[in-house]
């Protein structure tokens, strides 16, 4: 059995993100998945002083080690205006200084999504561009716009054509576990 992280890169309690990750982390066959809360991983905001003067904080640790025991990763990113969470940003900064490969050069499964029509593909392929340099996998990623109307927590993605890319992207990352 596979053990999957999963988590949407929000930190908004009813976060749509998330609400997608979890889904995706469902599709996946023989997995256990882990859902990870950004709330249970609020740190203060990152500086190179604060990092020489205290070291780096515990739940950065935790954070990092989640990612090194899980066999892939699955991350649905919110956009603020136009680039990542705070929330987000902010670990990843953390993250990114110690125990070398941020992501430890693991599977992944990038997604985006919000209320609008473009569902959050700026953010999208910011993240992408970002994470996949290095990363020895290729990196699928899917977008689903327009949230409210596409998705539905007890049935999942709607719209047979969004279903379809979903499913493709999926079988990508399920492919390399």
């Amino acid at each position: 059995m596979k053990n999957i992280i999963a988590f949407g890169a929000s930190s908004s309690i009813n976060s749509i993100n998330k609400k997608l990750a979890t889904y995706a982390a469902s599709c996946v066959p023989n997995a256990k998945a882990t859902i990870l809360d950004l709330n249970d991983y609020e740190m203060p905001i990152f500086s190179v002083d604060r990092q020489n003067k205290y070291g780096f904080p515990q739940l950065a640790h935790d954070f990092k080690d989640l990612l090194l025991s899980a066999d892939g990763s699955i991350i649905s990113f919110a956009e603020h205006n136009s680039s990542y969470s705070a929330a987000f940003k902010n670990i990843f900064d953390w993250i990114s200084r110690f125990k070398g490969d941020i992501w430890y050069s693991k599977p992944m499964f990038l997604m985006a999504t919000n209320d609008g029509d473009q569902g959050a593909k700026t953010v999208l392929e910011q993240a992408h561009n970002r994470i996949a340099r290095k990363n020895p996998y290729e990196i699928p990623s899917f977008s689903l716009p327009n949230f409210p109307i596409n998705f539905d927590e007890n049935k999942g993605i709607l719209d047979s054509k969004l279903e379809s890319q979903f499913q493709n992207a999926l079988a990508v990352f399920v492919g390399q576990l």
